[in-house]
């Protein structure tokens, strides 16, 4: 993360022919929004004078308590040379959202975010570092530049041109990304036709939710000059893989060091290690509304295509919802496999946090739950549930249901966004339930 001051901000923007410049935040569920001002009101912008209808925003205040002001992060400054135009350059500021009365707001998800990590400070661990790894498809624009269901090739793992017919498109989104600073690591082909991934170098938890706001800017922005639409959209196409964000987590201590790891543990991994995964273990049906949070989430995690839909966590099994990669030392972590590209990162990784925190809390030194090394998908309901081994939820319902129920959802969200995304999540799935698909009408229309 960059050390910016307020005076050299303003001196980048003078020397790289800042013009204009975007005010970014997030909604709870997880849409960029932005206010756009002139370079001219950057100064403004840094002094925290500008502000914002937030009744317009979803989940955010009532109509009698509209005005919210932008805080910017200036660490976050960031030159987005992808959008030059003739007229000069367009930058932006990630901000966190205050009230008219100096204090930051209840129901900002990135304020959620630090909440928890301040609670993890105050534990005694430095930091949460974050990887995800996000996967995203790529389908045709028609002549009118509407979306087509024609993906943009056939290919499938790790296949390159003329298979691979978009490599050019994921190349040039990874150059554009390493221009405003990601390191990238690996990009690829994935296993469906016209699916790719891209992975980036972790940081620390907050950071990484920017980062990955961010990503899926560039990404559906060059896909576009392309000719395609990126969607991060779990399941877009029935009977093949959908799409996910498996997100790595490791927790540091004071001098910087993996805790997760253990040397003299028989898998590597630290007893602290152990209590993190049970903790979400135990909340993952709870939270599965944040980390799965549309409708369409479930039609991804189902048997048959690599998405984990039972919950539990093993060192070698991909069939599990947690897994342990191979790498250990300063890169032990945890794989959560199961999150989609259409959490809100914050709060997703608000409740991950919180649950894993809960656990190393709360669970005692015998009571960790213990690695599965069964092929999941081939155990029957009454197996898996023998092993103790639940689903996770089938559909946002259910989802909803169980995060009503976890307590610790509750307390990491707090009232105000708790029952605001429930409200949300229930409206979702009041709308789709009612809708007569098309599926529906060849089954049972001339019955």
């Amino acid at each position: 993360m960059e050390k910016y001051t307020r005076k050299d901000i303003l001196q980048m923007a003078k020397d790289n022919n800042v013009k204009y410049v975007r005010l970014q935040f997030t909604d709870i569920l997880g849409t960029i929004k932005a206010v756009e001002i002139s370079v001219s009101q950057l100064e403004d912008a840094l002094d925290n004078k500008i502000m914002f209808d937030g009744s317009s925003i979803e989940g955010f205040v009532r109509i009698k308590e509209a005005d919210m002001y932008l805080h910017p992060d200036i660490s976050t400054w960031l030159i987005l040379d992808f959008e030059d135009s003739a007229y000069g350059k367009v930058a932006r500021l990630i901000c966190d959202v205050y009230t008219p009365y100096g204090k930051p707001f209840v129901g900002d998800p990135r304020f959620i975010l630090k909440k928890m990590v301040k609670r993890m400070n105050d534990m005694g661990f430095s930091a949460l570092d974050v990887g995800f790894e996000p996967e995203f498809f790529l389908f045709k624009l028609d002549e009118k530049g509407l979306p087509t269901m024609e993906v943009a090739d056939t290919g499938s793992y790790f296949d390159l041109a003329p298979i691979d017919g978009a490599e050019y498109v994921r190349r040039d989104i990874a150059l554009e990304l390493e221009k405003l600073g990601f390191v990238i690591q690996t990009a690829h082909h994935e296993v469906a036709p016209g699916q790719e991934e891209i992975n980036f170098r972790f940081a620390n938890v907050v950071q990484a939710c920017d980062n990955v706001q961010t990503f899926k800017q560039v990404v559906k922005f060059i896909a576009r000059k392309h000719g395609y639409l990126a969607t991060f959209m779990p399941k877009p196409i029935a009977g093949i893989n959908g799409s996910g964000m498996h997100t790595n987590c490791s927790l540091e201590d004071k001098e910087g060091n993996d805790i997760f790891f253990d040397e003299k543990d028989n898998m590597s991994l630290s007893l602290i290690c152990r209590k993190w995964i049970t903790g979400i273990i135990k909340h993952a049906r709870g939270m599965a509304a944040l980390t799965n949070p549309t409708v369409n989430s479930y039609k991804r995690i189902i048997p048959g295509y690599e998405a984990p839909c039972y919950v539990c966590w093993s060192d070698a099994n991909r069939s599990s919802m947690i897994r342990i990669p191979a790498a250990r030392g300063k890169a032990t972590r945890t794989e959560l496999r199961h999150v989609d590209g259409t959490a809100n990162p914050y709060l997703a990784l608000a409740v991950i946090l919180g649950a894993g925190l809960d656990g190393i809390m709360k669970c005692k030194d015998d009571a960790t739950i213990p690695p599965v090394y069964d092929n999941i998908f081939a155990l029957t309901r009454e197996q898996r549930e023998a092993q103790g081994i639940p689903n996770l939820p089938e559909n946002l319902k259910d989802a909803i249901k169980e995060m009503k129920a976890d307590p610790l959802i509750l307390d990491v969200l707090g009232d105000h966004t708790f029952g605001k995304y429930i409200e949300a999540k229930e409206i979702e799935w009041d709308k789709f339930r009612t809708l007569v698909t098309p599926w529906e009408l060849e089954q049972y229309l001339i019955k």
